[in-house]
């Protein structure tokens, strides 16, 4: 009995890619390298790189890499990589079993650290620090197992000077907060017990320098924008219009951004994100305009 293997390339501008397929098996040549294989139980296995022609998003060209890693039975495993359309990483995060486990970092599109943090069970653990684009960082946090704020948080102006400090137990407000001026010297000392503020044992202080009144942007600052597939709840009859409260739906019918909007920005609220098979992996909570952190997911 004969058996066929049959070959056919794919050209494209800088890099050749062959695909192979035989025996009930296929896999892709790419620079040398063995790609995109599935076995003859259908399963992926290996290195993947996945190109944009199999995707159609909008800013690449077809044969761009959107993404890459690598699979065992159909399962994502190890650290997978997402590129911007300038070919610029993304984010790389490590999987197990097909779902974010182990140390994550988001980039702007413009090169520098976004986010970077643990996540495990679908939270928060360890520490975590968040970045402002120009490259100082925002917010530095401490997590416990539970995915619970805890231990000394920090948050940051964008000229690098001290914002707040304190301690957090169980996600709450404990004992002494302080906040800074922009330029370093301290606004105030505000003492929490169980995230409750006591206004009597509260202190402020006026700046000993004159604090140059800063020109804030006409534009929120919140990033987290409206997508074109996010729509109202029908059953509200007004129509949303960027601005004021919204509860915002996916095309899965799936809750995605819940609260204030200004300019289709999420200025107060959470942000639900899903993974690739429609499971809640993460609540972000953002006050004005900015990312303070996660909410709890009930796993019941």
């Amino acid at each position: 009995m004969k058996k066929y293997i049959y070959i056919s390339a794919l050209f494209f501008i800088g890099n050749i890619s062959l695909a192979v397929a035989g025996y009930g098996q296929s896999y892709e040549i790419y620079q040398g390298d063995t790609i995109n294989r599935i076995d003859a139980n259908n399963l992926k296995q290996g290195l993947w790189k996945i190109f944009n022609r199999t995707k159609n998003l909008p800013g690449y060209e077809p044969d761009q890499i959107v993404e890459e890693g690598a699979f065992k039975d159909s399962r994502k495993i190890g650290v997978w990589k997402r590129f911007f359309p300038n070919g610029n990483i993304q984010d790389e995060i490590e999987y197990s079993n097909n779902r974010p486990n182990g140390y994550y970092k988001t980039y702007f599109e413009n090169g520098q650290v976004q986010e970077e943090g643990i996540w495990k069970n679908n939270r928060n653990i360890g520490t975590f620090k968040r970045f402002y684009e120009n490259g100082q960082v925002s917010q530095e946090f401490n997590f416990n197992e539970s995915g619970k704020r805890d231990g000394n948080q920090k948050y940051y102006y964008d000229n690098g000077q001290l914002m707040i400090e304190g301690d957090w137990s169980a996600g709450k407000e404990s004992g002494i907060v302080k906040e800074y001026y922009e330029n370093g010297e301290i606004k105030a000392e505000k003492n929490f017990e169980g995230g409750v503020l006591d206004p009597e044992k509260t202190k402020t202080y006026e700046p000993k320098k004159p604090i140059k009144e800063k020109v804030e942007p006409k534009t929120p600052i919140a990033n987290v924008t409206v997508e074109k597939n996010e729509k109202p709840n029908p059953s509200v009859s007004s129509k949303f219009n960027g601005d004021g409260y919204a509860k915002l739906f996916n095309l899965n019918k799936q809750v995605s951004k819940d609260g204030i909007f200004k300019s289709y920005k999420l200025m107060d609220g959470k942000w639900f994100k899903y993974d690739e098979n429609g499971i809640l992996i993460r609540i972000e909570i953002y006050k004005d305009g900015r990312y303070i952190g996660d909410g709890v997911i009930d796993e019941k």
